[in-house]
């Protein structure tokens, strides 16, 4: 029997999501060790003293449901961004709720705005609830929010602006996104996906929970897996217009976020000098990629990420592969329409150095 006409008829046309490579496969492919990853936007710091010791303090209680309305980890958030406890939304990584609000708010005969070059996961969950597409196309591998005005009309139901963008990593400023969202009609749900701020200079961060203040129809997702450190742990959230937030709540799984999660994270939210070391480690790092890129002719798009894109005006798949035998995994973004390009995350500066040695290799140019 067949079974793919069964399926919900967006999923039909899905593939599935392709995660970084990770470093034990790579070493089961080719036999090799000493391998680094630059291909998740992961933390290259590791997970913080501080969340390890909250992860042990919870051992304990591994035999017991975490808390599923995560009460303490509610107080922490709210505490340290000024926000009311009943305005958050706690996911499975924010992953979780990009999934959740689109469950909430959109079916079959509305649509989705999201932009061309933007986090794949928007595509993904619009195919998989039937809703109807409106991929924007990009501006300078960026948002065009005058398209997205645009693209308005009375089928809409929710708009997703990730900024930075992955995996561009173009940003928007909070003039831009406070002008567009004054046009935006308040029935239309628009979500800020936020995963990457963190790595933003605070001087030029947009002051997003300042902008909900402004307009309830803004909801903001953020995620604690990439300056925070808890990739592993699946730990995200989001902050919006209560009654927002309620809708959403009615729709996520109960013991979505498990106990050692929501125990490192309210250990993490208070380590603002962990937080502090991976940022400026990323703003001085992502200097040396695109001194690295500008000495070799490279083109690459300016990036407020933890994560840099490079176009090698070929088919970077050879490049890609070529990597692995030298042992550095990074990210081909073909899937997004962007076969030329390689998305390298930015390391430790040891890390790095093996990228930029491996490339000037691997592409046979003059070590700079």
């Amino acid at each position: 029997m067949k079974f793919l006409p069964l399926a919900n008829q967006g999923v039909q046309s899905l593939s599935p999501y392709q995660a970084g490579k990770p470093i034990e496969e790579l070493e089961r492919e080719l036999g090799i060790s000493n391998i680094i990853k630059l291909a998740s936007n992961e933390n290259p710091f590791g997970l913080p003293e501080s969340a390890k010791q909250a992860i042990i303090n919870q051992l304990d209680e591994l035999t017991r449901y975490p808390d599923s309305n995560g009460f303490a980890l509610k107080q922490s958030i709210a505490e340290k961004f000024t926000v009311q406890p009943e305005q958050i939304t706690l996911a499975n990584g924010s992953n979780d709720f990009i999934e959740l609000v689109a469950h909430t708010f959109a079916s079959e005969q509305d649509e989705i705005i999201y932009s061309q070059y933007a986090f794949i996961v928007y595509p993904l969950i619009t195919k998989a609830i039937n809703a109807v597409a409106r991929e924007i196309p990009a501006k300078n591998w960026g948002h065009d929010l005058d398209g997205f005005l645009a693209a308005i009309n009375e089928k809409t139901k929710l708009i997703y602006i990730a900024n930075p963008n992955n995996p561009t990593g173009n940003f928007l400023t909070e003039s831009e996104i406070d002008d567009f969202l004054r046009q935006v009609p308040e029935r239309i749900i628009v979500v800020l996906d936020e995963a990457y701020t963190e790595f933003t200079a605070e001087k030029e961060r947009v002051d997003s929970f300042g902008l909900l203040k402004k307009y309830p129809n803004l909801v903001i997702s953020r995620t604690l897996s990439k300056a925070y450190g808890l990739a592993g742990l699946r730990i995200g959230y989001a902050v919006s217009n209560p009654e927002i937030a309620d809708l959403v709540n009615r729709v996520r799984q109960p013991f979505n976020v498990n106990s050692l999660a929501q125990a490192a994270a309210i250990a993490v939210l208070k380590d603002d000098a962990f937080v502090q070391k991976v940022a400026e480690n990323n703003r001085t790092e992502m200097q040396r990629y695109e001194t690295f890129c500008q000495q070799h002719g490279l083109d690459y798009i300016p990036s407020k990420g933890n994560f840099i894109t490079i176009d090698f005006k070929q088919p970077a798949v050879s490049i890609y592969q070529a990597l692995l035998h030298e042992g550095v995994i990074v990210r081909p973004i073909a899937g997004y329409g962007m076969p030329n390009h390689l998305r390298v995350s930015v390391g430790l500066p040891e890390e790095n150095q093996r990228f930029f040695t491996a490339v000037e290799k691997v592409l046979q140019i003059t070590p700079y």
